[in-house]
């Protein structure tokens, strides 16, 4: 079966392709929110309600170690019979950490994530991280990319100002 892209007119086959990571970075921002190892999960948990934030990328001397996120504190801390303030973040973190790339697609990006069930995705360029996404910021990308497709066909089907012309 043909992509859609293919069924194009030749003047519309050059329409933007997905973005890239890095377009999605520009947009929201390169604000990284990290907690050291040793801190505890309650002031872990006090950093994500002041930020507003799902997940906090964890640092060890400038170095990324581990994701720890509200899923691993709701799994977690009850379930091993421990307080909040008396757990440290490495003992529930997450240490398994796939990361992307700046120059990867949006698609690519939203593959890793469903197909690793994870909702926070720390990117990194030449070994350094330089920002974090998390699901909606990829559906919130995903959704303006194809509102904008849907335009550019709408106008030019109509006839109207047509945008890759």
């Amino acid at each position: 079966m043909s992509k859609l892209r293919d069924l194009l007119p030749p003047n519309m086959k050059d329409l933007p392709s997905m973005s890239r990571v890095r377009d999605t970075l520009q947009g929201k921002g390169y604000d990284i929110s990290t907690i050291d190892p040793d801190a505890t999960v309650f002031e872990g948990l006090q950093l994500m309600a002041k930020k507003d934030i799902g997940a906090l990328v964890v640092m060890e001397k400038g170095a990324l170690c581990g994701i720890f996120s509200e899923r691993d504190y709701a799994r977690k801390v009850i379930l091993k019979g421990r307080s909040s303030k008396d757990m440290k973040i490495r003992e529930l973190m997450t240490t398994t950490i796939i990361t992307i790339a700046p120059d990867e697609s949006i698609s690519q990006c939203m593959k890793l994530m469903t197909d690793n069930r994870i909702r926070h995705l720390p990117v990194v360029e030449n070994g350094s991280l330089i920002g974090i996404l998390s699901i909606g910021d990829v559906v919130k990308r995903v959704i303006s990319e194809q509102a904008r497709f849907i335009n550019d066909l709408e106008n030019y089907i109509t006839g109207k100002n047509y945008s890759a012309m």
